[in-house]
């Protein structure tokens, strides 16, 4: 009775370490599409049934943001000029908080997702005299324009978190970490239980 109890155990135990991830994770991506989906979606605004009630289309909020995407990539490719990106700047000028989450979160989404993604390179800084490191990622090799020649910027990610910090450093004391950018993030990011397999390993 005791092996069967052990056994049942031990099933439930290792379904659990299955189900409980996939079913987070699904759970996170459908409450993110839900979201976006629920606050983009004008269908019920537009369309009426026989009765007059508002007729709910779901999907039609991502297909918007997925249609403005690809209308904005197209007109920036081919449309948008030196002169209308200069006016828009003069435009963005003149309105400072505007401009300062615009272009703080324009620099963030291209660090992820852009031509020059700032994440690539990740490094380990020795922090201390008693040899302990961090794990970051070079954002920054010159500072000459700051007055810091020699001197690096490196961004160290926190655990189970979107923040982090970003610190000044001699280049002598960063060394690059021969390892997939994105397994070193999700290394950090999950508090070193992720990541960092063997066969992840670039060459």
């Amino acid at each position: 009775m005791k092996k069967l109890a052990g056994a049942i155990l031990n099933y439930f135990i290792k379904g659990l370490l299955v189900v409980v991830p996939l079913g987070a994770a699904f759970f996170l991506i459908f409450w993110a599409v839900s979201s976006i989906d629920n606050a983009l979606n004008l269908s019920d605004v537009f369309w009426t049934d026989k009765h007059g009630k508002p007729v709910y289309i779901p999907g039609l909020g991502i297909l918007n943001v997925l249609v403005i995407i690809l209308i904005a990539g197209i007109l920036v490719t081919n449309v948008i000029t030196d002169p209308i990106k200069r006016w828009m700047s003069r435009w963005l000028n003149r309105l400072p908080l505007f401009k300062f989450l615009y272009s703080s979160i324009k620099d963030l989404t291209e660090a992820f997702v852009g031509e020059e993604k700032k994440f690539s390179e990740p490094v380990l800084v020795e922090v201390n005299e008693f040899g302990l490191k961090k794990i970051g990622f070079l954002v920054k090799k010159d500072l000459s324009s700051i007055d810091l020649p020699g001197e690096v910027a490196v961004y160290f990610p926190l655990s189970y978190s979107f923040a982090g910090q970003v610190v000044i450093i001699p280049n002598d004391k960063v060394k690059p970490i021969n390892k997939n950018a994105a397994e070193v993030m999700k290394f950090v990011v999950s508090g070193g239980v992720s990541g960092l397999d063997d066969h992840h390993k670039t060459h």
